[in-house]
């Protein structure tokens, strides 16, 4: 019976939260490969190549054209891969290969012979076609679903969500509890409790909250976040963790073209979040700990799955957003890289020498394998990981 039990559960984990999360990073890995693939035909690039994956190959086909659309082994990414990336082609001839320069007709449908501002372009459609995807991902909701907008303009104090670490994570809170009073001072809406905890950073708390309509006290220690206001002035300002719960919601459903402009506004703004929110980090008024790699956005994958079609498409929405910002940034492996290396040939006249290019790929790899590393470990230690193993051993 254990082992009934052990295979159920692991076919329960494929099914729940593997197959969710393949499916995700299968539609996002196609829609940004897709982007470099649509712009490089436009400027008469020969493809080789269009994977999802990176390995073996598992399948695949040739279209008329004579790319080869393959699913790899390792389902972590993908690749278009183009026709002339360097100056020569390489030949095997037997064990022997060698390397010979390219005819003219090999050349106009090579890569590294288009101009510079053809090549750009290439790159930057993968990372662009993310942010336009997540546009359209909102707008289809907007029209289908509609928008939710609450019905009343004042907000319970009912915990929607508790970050974990915050102070209301450590103190007990959950979500679903309805806080009523905080060191005996009444609240009933939300913008009440954000004043109250606000005001009091880094002090002990008496918190009465309704949760299953019994009343129940906490006792714990408030957060705090250090601000700046108009004038300058840095403070320290109290902070629970939490967001409050949307309450009693209508949906109003929005026509094509003002559901692509909600669309935009939706993805313009979590792109800034998401900006603030790296820059709060390099600037240490925000931890890095909330920094997730595939482990989490494995876990998220399968949560929002259980929560319906709408939740798991405005997920994949959000997660293109993330996917097209983090690709531009200037680390050479990234196409952010390739177009700082663009850059610099626009103002040189002439591309990096091989060798300087070879060292910015070695350390965007490096980089690259720190970041993975990092955001690893803080899925391992948010999942408890860590906590789980010391307990077999104790």
């Amino acid at each position: 019976m254990e082992i009934v039990s052990f295979i159920l559960a692991k076919l329960s984990f494929i099914w729940e939260i593997g197959l969710p999360f393949l499916v995700a990073l299968t539609i996002l890995v196609f829609v940004h490969e897709l982007g470099h693939y649509l712009v490089a035909k436009w400027c008469k690039v020969k493809v080789e190549v269009f994977s999802i994956g990176f390995g073996p190959e598992l399948f695949g086909w040739d279209d008329r054209d004579g790319t080869r659309w393959k699913f790899s082994a390792i389902p972590l990414g993908g690749y278009v891969k183009m026709f002339g990336e360097s100056e020569t082609i390489a030949e095997a001839n037997g064990k022997d290969k060698n390397e010979r320069l390219m005819t003219k007709e090999e050349q106009k449908v090579s890569f590294h012979h288009k101009a510079l501002y053809q090549r750009a372009l290439v790159v930057v459609a993968g990372p662009l076609i993310n942010f336009i995807f997540a546009i359209f991902a909102f707008a289809l909701l907007f029209i289908f679903m509609g928008v939710p907008e609450p019905i009343s303009d004042k907000q319970l104090a009912i915990v929607g969500k508790v970050q974990p670490g915050s102070a209301a994570d450590l103190g007990g809170l959950k979500s679903g509890d309805q806080i009523i009073r905080i060191d005996q001072k009444k609240i009933t809406y939300f913008t009440e409790l954000q004043s109250v905890i606000q005001s009091r950073p880094n002090v002990r708390i008496l918190v009465n909250i309704l949760r299953n309509g019994k009343s129940i006290e906490l006792t714990f220690l408030n957060g705090s976040k250090t601000i700046e206001n108009a004038g300058g002035v840095i403070k320290s300002q109290g902070q629970l963790g939490i967001s409050a719960q949307p309450g009693e919601v209508t949906f109003n459903q929005k026509g094509p073209v003002e559901a692509i402009l909600l669309g935009f506004e939706r993805t313009f703004l979590f792109t800034i979040r998401i900006l603030e929110y790296i820059w709060d980090i390099f600037t240490a008024k925000q931890s890095a700990d909330q920094l997730g790699g595939v482990i989490r956005i494995a876990q998220i994958s399968g949560q929002v799955a259980e929560l319906g079609i709408a939740s798991f498409i405005s997920f994949l929405a959000v997660l293109s957003i993330n996917l097209g910002l983090i690709n531009l940034f200037p680390i050479p492996l990234l196409d952010g890289g390739h177009l700082a290396f663009y850059a610099i040939e626009a103002i040189r006249g002439r591309p990096l020498g091989p060798k300087a290019q070879e060292y910015g790929f070695r350390f965007g790899l490096c980089l690259v394998g720190a970041l993975f590393l990092f955001v690893t470990w803080n899925d391992l230690v948010y999942l408890k990981f860590f906590e789980a193993i010391a307990n077999i051993f104790t």
